[in-house]
């Protein structure tokens, strides 16, 4: 789940490392009393998670005779379709250099990965693209509680010392949160020498919010957290085919099939082995409920999952898409029989089952 800019650096600063003055608002009328604490010259950020907020109008310079009413232009945007309900209100620093900082998890090294480059800010892909050595790279082992001093100095070259500090602050922060990503872009060193992490990013696992004592993923869609609320796997994509299966290889296979037949397939939905009819009827309902699905696909293979309670659930879920099914396994003749009286569409194969989808879904 990815934090918004306010948390992400409240967070940090919690860490140790330093941030802006700033307050949080929720309308304009809090403007006034907020320059109390940030002084007159300000910045004002939209809270949205998007990235390319500055260049998308989401970021706004003012002092104190126009805040209010960049405040009132801001809080009636949207930025990227997304409308702006909370601003980030911070004081405006005097930046002589910026910086670009940033840990992930680098997959194939299986190790955390730091990025620093001596140019940070919105145009930092667009460099990294044009000269890839301006963008130094090191992995540490995550055993390690802090990052050696070696690598520090190979990472940070001839910027000042304080970034070093902040760099094994981040780190600390990236293990302690269970982060897929933290970043800040960028870290800033103002005319007075201080520096500041002008803008920051916190991506955690979701596997770990729990842990984290986070109770709601806000990334998930509404009916990602019902499929959630139903114990389900499930993802949605932009696809018109409906796809329901039991294991997650075979549901893989299935995508994978459609792709291959020309088709898109509009979701992951994984309802695991055992499913009852209830758990049947409800996987149905709500695949059906994705306003893009033109027809859907059940592939499931019957081993502890009984043929015949899948075919009542799919009768009890009574929606009007066109269902194409592939059943195999416990009770296959059962299940065939109970949709066979009700007209439904039944193949031998996945590969005609998936062929069958792809040309209905046209």
């Amino acid at each position: 789940m990815k934090l918004l800019e306010y948390e992400a650096k409240e967070v940090f600063g919690n860490a140790g490392i330093p941030t802006p003055k700033s307050r949080l608002i929720s309308s304009p009328e809090d403007v006034t009393e907020a320059l109390r604490d940030t002084g007159t010259d300000v910045v004002l950020k939209a809270q949205v998670d998007v990235g390319g907020r500055g260049k998308a109008g989401g970021i706004l310079k003012a002092d104190a005779g126009d805040a209010v009413n960049v405040a009132k232009a801001l809080f009636s945007s949207e930025i990227k379709g997304l409308p702006v309900k909370l601003v980030l209100l911070e004081e405006r620093l005097s930046i002589e250099k910026e910086y670009y900082l940033s840990i992930a998890i680098d997959r194939s090294a299986k190790c955390p990965v730091i990025l620093f480059a001596e140019a940070g800010g919105v145009d930092i892909e667009s460099a990294a693209a044009g000269d890839p050595g301006a963008v130094r790279r090191e992995c540490v082992s995550p055993l390690l509680p802090e990052i050696p001093r070696f690598q520090l100095r190979d990472l940070t070259g001839s910027a000042p010392v304080g970034v070093k500090a902040i760099i094994n602050t981040l780190y600390r922060v990236f293990g302690e949160k269970d982060a897929l990503l933290a970043e800040i872009n960028p870290l800033v060193v103002t005319t007075g020498g201080e520096i500041y992490a002008a803008d920051a990013k916190l991506i955690i696992d979701d596997n770990a919010l729990g842990r984290q004592g986070i109770t709601v993923n806000r990334d998930l869609t509404p009916r990602e957290q019902k499929a959630g609320e139903l114990g389900f796997s499930y993802v949605e994509l932009e696809g018109s085919i409906g796809v329901i299966g039991n294991g997650a290889g075979l549901t893989m296979s299935t995508l994978d099939l459609i792709e291959y037949y020309g088709g898109k397939a509009a979701n992951f939905l994984d309802v695991g082995g055992g499913a009852d009819r209830d758990r049947v009827r409800e996987a149905v309902r709500l695949v059906a409920g994705m306003p893009e699905v033109r027809v859907i696909v059940v592939n499931l293979l019957g081993g502890i999952t009984r043929c015949d309670e899948v075919a009542r659930g799919i009768l009890e879920a009574g929606v009007p898409h066109t269902v194409i099914l592939r059943l195999a396994g416990t009770n296959e003749e059962e299940g065939r029989a109970i949709l066979a009286q009700k007209g439904y569409r039944m193949l031998d194969s996945m590969d005609a089952v998936i062929r069958a989808a792809v040309e209905e879904s046209k």
